[in-house]
C-alpha cells in the first residue's frame, strides 16, 4: 500500500508493525518498530498519495467527462510509477514511535558517560581529556538536536573526534553523514556493516523490504576484541552478529562516585523483521543471533547502555540513580532468546 508521510518531508514508505522492528522490547521482542522508515532513514522511493494535487488547477473544467478521465488515467500513472520506484511490496502503514524525534535535555549517566539522543534513540557520549567519542548518530532528522545536546554537555562540536557506530540500520545509522560532516569525526563500524554503511544500503534480507539511508565513509573496521583509545579513554569492541552482519556492542570501564564499574552498550540481538529463513543474504543468521545472545549472556557488566533507552529502562533507572544493574543484562537475553526460538519457529512454519 503506498502512503504519504505525514510531514511530507520525505515520502518514506511506512512498515508493517508485524514485520519491522528493532526497537524490541528487552532486546527480543520485536514491538514493531525498527526498520521503519523516517526521513533521512532507510527509504523506499518517494510515494505520492493518489489523491492529492490536480484538483485547483483544473478549476470547473473537471465537471466535464473528457477532463474527468484525463484526470483518473494521470492518477493512474502516478501511482504506477510510485510502485514501480518501490523496491518490495509494502503492506500496511504505521509511523515512526514519536519517541525517535521526540529532543529530550543531555544528561550524566555514570563516570566521563553521557545521554544526548533523543527519547527514544539512544547516542552516548564519552568525554575524554582529547575530545569525545559518540556512539551512534541516530536518525538524520534527529543530527540538529543531538549537535545541540552535544554543545550543551559543554563539548564543541570540533571536538567530537570518534563516532562509533552500532550497526547499519536507518534509524541508529542515518544521521552519520551530517555528524560527520559536522564534526569531522572518524567513523569506527563493525567490519561486517562497512559496506552497508558505505553505501547507504542496509545488510541482509527482511520482510519489510529495503529502507536506504545516506552512506558514510568508514574510516577503520573493527572485529571482536579490538580497541578504540582516545584522551586514556578505551572501549573495547564485541561482535555481536546476527541483528545485522557487522553488530557491534562496546565495553568500557568507568570510576563514578569513586567505584569502578564496567559498563556496556549492547547492540540490538532482535529479530526485528530480519528473514531466517532463507536469507541468501545473510544465510548465517540464525547462528549469529544464537551465538551473540548467548556472548553478551556470559558478559559481567554493571551498567547496561542499549541504542533503544526503553530497553533497560535507561531514563527511569538514570533518573532515579538505579544505573548500576548487575544481573540485568542476563535477564534481558534470556528474554532476548525466548523470543528469538519463538519467531525462528514461527518462521518455519510459514517456510513449509
Amino acid at each position: 500500500m503506498l502512503t504519504h508521510h505525514p510531514n511530507n518531508r520525505v515520502g518514506v514508505n511506512r512498515i508493517t508493525r508485524a514485520a519491522a522492528g528493532c526497537s524490541p522490547d528487552l532486546f527480543g521482542r520485536t514491538n514493531g518498530r525498527e526498520g521503519v522508515g523516517a526521513a533521512g532513514g532507510h527509504r523506499h522511493a518517494p510515494v505520492i498519495h493518489p489523491n492529492d494535487g490536480g484538483r485547483s488547477q483544473l478549476g470547473a473544467s473537471t465537471r466535464s467527462t473528457a477532463a474527468s478521465r484525463l484526470v483518473r488515467i494521470a492518477r493512474q500513472a502516478v501511482v504506477l510509477m510510485a510502485a514501480l520506484a518501490v523496491p518490495t511490496f509494502v503492506t500496511a502503514a504505521t509511523p515512526n514511535p514519536p519517541a525517535w524525534t521526540t529532543p529530550t535535555a543531555p544528561y550524566h549517566l555514570v563516570g566521563p558517560i553521557w545521554y544526548v539522543g533523543t527519547q527514544g534513540l539512544a547516542a552516548y557520549l564519552v568525554k575524554t581529556r582529547d575530545g569525545a567519542i559518540l556512539l551512534d548518530a541516530t536518525m538524520a532528522e534527529n543530527v540538529p538536536a543531538v549537535m545541540r545536546n552535544i554543545r550543551a554537555t559543554g563539548v564543541p562540536l570540533h571536538r567530537v573526534k570518534l563516532l562509533l557506530v552500532s550497526h547499519a540500520h536507518f534509524d541508529h545509522a542515518a544521521g552519520d553523514a551530517a555528524m560527520v560532516r559536522a564534526t569531522r569525526a572518524a567513523v569506527v563500524a563493525g567490519a561486517g556493516d562497512v559496506a552497508a554503511l558505505e553505501s547507504g544500503i542496509p545488510p541482509g534480507e527482511t520482510s519489510y523490504g529495503v529502507i536506504r539511508f545516506p552512506p558514510v565513509s568508514v574510516a577503520r573496521a573493527v572485529r571482536n576484541g579490538d580497541s578504540v583509545t582516545l584522551g586514556g579513554t578505551t572501549l573495547t569492541a564485541i561482535a555481536t552478529p546476527g541483528h545485522t552482519p557487522g553488530c557491534t556492542s562496546w565495553t568500557m570501564r568507568v570510576v563514578d562516585h569513586g567505584h569502578p564499574l564496567r559498563v556496556i552498550f549492547p547492540c540490538s540481538v532482535s529479530v526485528a523483521g530480519n528473514r531466517l529463513i532463507g536469507n541468501r543474504r545473510y544465510p548465517t543468521i540464525v547462528a549469529d543471533l544464537r551465538a551473540s545472545i548467548a556472548r553478551l549472556a556470559r558478559e559481567p557488566a554493571e551498567v547496561v547502555l542499549p541504542f533503544h533507552p526503553e530497553q533497560a529502562d535507561v531514563h527511569a533507572r538514570a533518573a532515579e540513580h538505579r544505573l548500576i544493574a548487575p544481573s540485568l543484562l542476563p535477564t534481558l537475553m534470556r528474554t532476548a532468546s525466548e523470543d528469538f526460538e519463538r519467531e525462528l519457529t514461527r518462521q518455519r512454519k510459514e517456510t513449509r
